[in-house]
């Protein structure tokens, strides 16, 4: 008798096991799409100055180059958000934007590096751009959508996994390129060399076939019964349409003087957004008046405005950061190039050199990302999620100033370091409070309306960064990488005050 219980002890532990390694399959399967959608943004982050460069653009207009990836993620992703949450294909609600997303991005992907002249390569950035940020939201979405809530920080965890591996992957690939397998490493007469254009057409592979992994192994839940209007939100509020006609008189004068001033064209490109907004809220207390339930794509205005209050919370986070971030996506190469080999040259042999360590950087930092994002839940349990986000921000920060302050370029593997555990943070902790505190039918647009709180960011860092380059830093990009380092700092200060929920070790009184 007690062998026969023995056995079947054994066998209950064997079929545990199998169903522990079924559902890891399931959720690594689930997340696998993020590999191919981070090699789009690994080659991207890396490459896009040195192509821009290499067709003649200066170093001080390349955040006006590079807004083409703010002004996509700022219109596309709230909406196939709301259109995925709302969607009731027989194919699911996310798989379909998955699909399209990837083939627009692959074959954008093949275009770029093979443009001709500089406009044709800002219009390939746009269409790359736009078309990823299609698949990003609805792979973001379907960890909450497939997975109960105690296992979604481990999901968004895998997730960071997976964008870490694909950014290695896509930043070190010119160098590997030229190092292991003797492609040229310099464009003929200073065009873009062959191991950037041929990572461009691996990526673009890698990126199809991670997707249609995804897509197939991933069988999605019934649609969900359609989402109902708040009873509360019958009527305008004469506050917020107050505040709707502010904005957009706000917004259209603004437009109006930076168009007759001839500012920066970016400036009435953020006027105009925010007279968009104000004519959608304007709209949306209307349609309320009348008692009108249908707000259609109209209903994104309505959702902003009663985002959950950890939204709120992490927008100055998030303002930080993703300036930032975006100053040292924009002027790591030509910063490193200038420092440590000497060259401002974008058609130079060295310069290429220094774009392609810069890559191999990259690829540092989202090696740590990868790893430390598996540990970060853990982390999260024993000191809370605020604190834990905030100490990566801070090494965030330190590896910011040591792009500017370390002597030697090969030392520059210690700022990787700290840069990967921010961007750990940053990838996996806002999106694990996010869909705690929005409802399920609510995640594909919150995921989406939080990406705004990263794009305006960059829309102003795009304002302001020029400028900066030209009147106060003298044409030189390094001090660029200084400031990122200490709008860092301001973020891990601001994560401290969020208070999504409770946090571990806290008492009532010290959260306030």
């Amino acid at each position: 008798m007690q062998d026969l219980h023995s056995g079947e002890g054994v066998a209950l532990r064997g079929e545990a096991s199998r169903a522990r390694s079924a559902d890891g399959f399931r959720l690594w399967s689930m997340c696998f799409a993020l590999f191919g959608i981070q090699i789009v943004w690994g080659l991207q982050n890396a490459n896009t100055s040195r192509i821009f460069q290499a067709l003649g653009a200066d170093v001080a207009e390349l955040p006006l180059l590079w807004i083409a990836g703010p002004i996509t993620g700022l219109i596309v992703q709230p909406i196939i958000g709301h259109l995925s949450d709302h969607s009731r294909s027989r194919h699911g609600k996310r798989r379909p934007f998955l699909v399209a997303g990837g083939l627009l991005s692959a074959l954008a992907l093949i275009l770029m590096p093979n443009a001709a002249t500089l406009w044709a390569a800002i219009a390939a950035l746009w269409l790359l751009t736009a078309s990823n940020n299609i698949a990003m939201d609805p792979s973001r979405a379907l960890v909450a959508d497939n997975l109960p809530q105690a296992q979604r920080a481990r999901g968004y965890a895998v997730q960071v996994f997976f964008i870490g591996t694909g950014a290695v992957f896509a930043s070190s690939l010119p160098w590997v390129l030229v190092n292991w397998f003797g492609v040229s490493g310099v464009g003929e007469a200073g065009g873009l060399p062959p191991s950037v254009r041929y990572a461009f057409y691996i990526g673009a592979a890698c990126l199809l076939a991670s997707m249609l992994w995804t897509v197939l192994t991933t069988p999605e839940r019934p649609a969900d019964s359609p989402i109902r209007r708040p009873d509360d939100a019958r009527e305008a509020e004469p506050p917020v349409l107050r505040r709707a006609w502010g904005l957009a008189a706000g917004g259209g004068g603004l437009m109006v003087l930076s168009l007759a001033l001839d500012w920066q064209w970016e400036v009435a490109l953020l006027a105009g957004a925010a007279l968009l907004i104000g004519a959608a809220e304007i709209a949306v207390a209307r349609r309320r008046a009348r008692g009108d339930g249908a707000l259609g794509m109209l209903q994104i205005v309505e959702d902003f405005r009663r985002m959950p209050h950890a939204l709120r919370q992490l927008a100055l986070v998030q303002f930080f950061t993703w300036f930032g971030l975006f100053a040292m996506w924009i002027y790591a190469a030509p910063a490193v190039a200038r420092a440590h080999y000497g060259t401002a040259d974008a058609a130079s042999a060295p310069f290429n050199a220094a774009a392609d360590w810069v890559g191999i950087l990259f690829a540092g930092y989202n090696a740590v990302a990868a790893l430390a994002a598996l540990a970060l839940p853990a982390v999260a349990a024993r000191i809370g999620e605020r604190r834990t986000y905030a100490l990566c921000l801070l090494c965030g920060a330190a590896g910011m100033a040591g792009f500017v302050t370390l002597p030697d370029p090969r030392l520059l593997w210690l700022a990787s370091l700290g840069i990967g555990l921010a961007w750990a943070a940053v990838l996996s902790l806002p999106y694990a409070i996010i869909v705690s505190a929005v409802a399920l039918e609510k995640v594909g647009v919150y995921l989406g309306i939080h990406n705004i709180f990263l794009v305006v960011p960059q829309l102003v860092a795009a304002v302001c960064l020029g400028p900066a380059i030209r009147h106060l830093f003298g044409g030189e990009p390094g001090p660029a990488l200084g400031l990122a380092g200490v709008l860092l700092a301001l973020a891990a200060g601001a994560a401290l005050s969020i208070r999504s929920r409770p946090e571990v070790g806290e008492s009532a009184a010290e959260r306030g």
